[in-house]
């Protein structure tokens, strides 16, 4: 047997006896989203998350170049696309980041940003499977460089400054009750809200 064979053959027998120990961990405690994984479940995931992109994916250079309108582009999308599960600042500790499994990761950490760029592009176009991470884009050239623009985006997270973050939260999703919250304030400070009216003039009604 060759060298490469027998790398491949312990590979999977790790591989399955960590599948085997998940999922006998699972059967014994269920399968509640609410457990935090174990680090057998943890390996198995990176294993696959790995085998997800192919090699010469992998090996695949930004094409697009970055700069202040690229990162601009790039964060914008993401507080409105991305944040709800991993935060403004990719830490991941959203109520959704939290409360799926296995947990949305810290993407400012070197497991996230030891990744290669074309890792990063082939995780936000194609998604992973059996994780909350869906598949985003349809492979059209603008599509395309959108990812590709959010790539250098993830390489800037653990720089991102206090001014970025307070822009990225007036780009983040308002729910129905923050619209009409926003609207009274809104309201309220144009002066055609109710609380125009004089004390008097409400107690009147």
């Amino acid at each position: 047997m060759t060298r490469t064979g027998r790398v491949l053959l312990v590979a999977g027998a790790v591989i399955a006896v960590g599948c085997g120990y998940a999922l006998a961990a699972a059967i014994r405690r269920g399968f509640s989203a609410r457990e935090e994984p174990t680090k057998a479940e943890e390996v198995v995931a990176r294993t696959f998350r790995r085998w997800a992109t192919p090699e010469a994916v992998r090996r695949v250079p930004n094409p697009v170049p970055t700069g202040p309108e690229v990162l601009a582009r790039a964060r914008a999308h993401f507080a409105d696309h991305c944040a709800s599960c991993h935060g403004n600042d990719g830490s991941g500790q959203t109520p959704m980041g939290r409360r799926l499994y296995p947990r949305a990761p810290d993407m400012r950490s070197g497991e996230t940003q030891l990744l290669t760029d074309g890792e990063l592009f082939s995780i936000i176009r194609n998604g992973i499977r059996l994780t909350g991470m869906p598949a985003w884009g349809n492979g059209t050239p603008p599509e395309d460089v959108g990812t590709w623009e959010l790539v250098h985006f993830v390489r800037h997270l653990p720089k991102l400054t206090q001014a970025e973050l307070a822009e990225m939260e007036s780009l983040n999703p308002k729910s129905p009750a923050e619209y009409e919250k926003a609207s009274q304030i809104e309201a309220f400070l144009s002066g055609s809200g109710p609380s125009d009216a004089s004390p008097r003039e409400r107690s009147a009604h």
